[in-house]
């Protein structure tokens, strides 16, 4: 069974920076998808930002509110996979959750969606004070 486990996440200020970090363990895919979505309290979850492997090589993706800000990459063994955050705002303010699907998305846009990651990890909480 994939485990996946957040770390990183905690109180900064506004135009701070965090680095997130997800861990995943007991996964050979050689080509799999993973990525972050984040929950603010009360809202629904949504997609932030995927890295994708396989036959096209190494893919990744940003939503339009943190294109530019983000930047997503992930280590040789593809196992664990970061998520660097600068310039954050009190909009950035969530609980975020890394995921892993077993399939690479390189056409469309089912990367952004949640339903269809395989595994989910417990999520850690990013708090951006104004």
């Amino acid at each position: 069974q994939v485990q996946l486990v957040e770390s990183g996440g905690g109180l900064v200020q506004a135009g701070g920076s965090l680095r997130l970090r997800c861990a995943a363990s007991r996964h050979t895919f050689s080509s799999a998808t993973m990525g972050w979505f984040r929950q603010p309290s009360g809202k629904e979850r949504e997609f932030v930002s995927a890295i994708t492997w396989g036959w096209s090589g190494l893919g990744t993706y940003y939503a339009d509110s943190v294109e530019g800000r983000f930047a997503i990459e992930i280590d040789n063994t593809k196992q664990t996979v970061f998520l660097q955050m600068d310039d954050l705002k009190p909009e950035d303010t969530a609980d975020y959750y890394c995921a892993l699907s077993r399939r690479a998305y390189y056409e469309g846009r089912l990367y952004s969606s949640a339903q269809f990651y395989d595994y989910w990890g417990q999520g850690t909480q990013v708090t951006v004070s104004s």
